[in-house]
Protein backbone atom coordinates (compact mmCIF):
# COMPACT_ATOMS: atom_id res chain seq x y z
CA UNK A 1 0.00 0.00 0.00
CA UNK A 2 1.22 3.45 -1.02
CA UNK A 3 1.54 5.98 1.41
CA UNK A 4 -0.23 10.24 0.30
CA UNK A 5 1.00 13.38 1.87
CA UNK A 6 -1.61 16.22 2.01
CA UNK A 7 -1.22 19.30 2.47
CA UNK A 8 -4.45 20.47 4.89
CA UNK A 9 -6.08 23.75 5.51
CA UNK A 10 -9.10 24.33 8.03
CA UNK A 11 -11.07 27.38 7.70
CA UNK A 12 -14.13 26.06 10.29
CA UNK A 13 -13.89 23.58 12.53
CA UNK A 14 -16.32 21.43 10.42
CA UNK A 15 -14.66 21.82 6.94
CA UNK A 16 -11.12 20.41 5.87
CA UNK A 17 -9.62 21.20 2.92
CA UNK A 18 -7.50 18.45 1.42
CA UNK A 19 -4.36 19.40 -1.24
CA UNK A 20 -2.80 16.32 -2.62
CA UNK A 21 0.64 16.64 -2.80
CA UNK A 22 1.90 13.47 -3.35
CA UNK A 23 2.53 9.46 -3.64
CA UNK A 24 5.10 7.17 -2.59
CA UNK A 25 5.63 3.46 -2.62
CA UNK A 26 8.51 3.96 0.42
CA UNK A 27 7.81 5.32 3.91
CA UNK A 28 10.68 7.10 4.36
CA UNK A 29 10.88 9.02 1.04
CA UNK A 30 7.18 10.00 2.13
CA UNK A 31 8.35 11.16 5.69
CA UNK A 32 11.17 13.01 4.35
CA UNK A 33 8.85 15.10 2.30
CA UNK A 34 6.17 15.67 4.66
CA UNK A 35 8.93 17.04 6.96
CA UNK A 36 10.52 19.07 4.03
CA UNK A 37 7.07 20.55 3.67
CA UNK A 38 6.26 21.09 6.93
CA UNK A 39 9.60 22.78 7.65
CA UNK A 40 8.92 25.11 4.48
CA UNK A 41 5.20 26.05 6.32
CA UNK A 42 5.31 29.52 8.35
CA UNK A 43 4.50 28.74 11.96
CA UNK A 44 1.22 30.18 12.59
CA UNK A 45 -0.26 29.63 9.02
CA UNK A 46 -2.88 27.02 10.07
CA UNK A 47 -1.87 24.65 7.11
CA UNK A 48 -1.18 21.05 8.46
CA UNK A 49 1.15 18.56 6.13
CA UNK A 50 0.20 14.37 7.03
CA UNK A 51 1.21 11.42 5.57
CA UNK A 52 -1.22 8.52 5.15
CA UNK A 53 -0.88 4.95 4.33
CA UNK A 54 -4.26 3.69 2.53
CA UNK A 55 -4.65 1.14 -0.34
CA UNK A 56 -5.85 4.54 -2.68
CA UNK A 57 -5.90 8.06 -2.95
CA UNK A 58 -9.56 7.74 -2.15
CA UNK A 59 -9.70 5.91 1.04
CA UNK A 60 -6.75 8.62 1.73
CA UNK A 61 -8.85 11.23 1.98
CA UNK A 62 -11.97 9.64 3.53
CA UNK A 63 -9.97 8.93 6.99
CA UNK A 64 -8.11 12.35 6.68
CA UNK A 65 -11.60 13.78 6.62
CA UNK A 66 -13.32 11.25 9.37
CA UNK A 67 -13.87 12.52 13.09
CA UNK A 68 -12.18 11.07 15.71
CA UNK A 69 -13.38 11.48 19.30
CA UNK A 70 -11.36 13.33 21.80
CA UNK A 71 -9.37 11.20 23.73
CA UNK A 72 -10.45 11.59 27.68
CA UNK A 73 -7.32 11.88 30.45
CA UNK A 74 -8.31 10.08 33.16
CA UNK A 75 -7.12 11.11 37.07
CA UNK A 76 -4.80 8.84 37.38
CA UNK A 77 -3.03 9.33 33.66
CA UNK A 78 -2.08 13.40 34.74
Amino acid sequence: MPYYVFKITQPTPVVKNLDFQKEFENFKEAKQFARDMRAELPLNGGITVKMVHAANQLQAEELLMEKRPETVTMEWEK
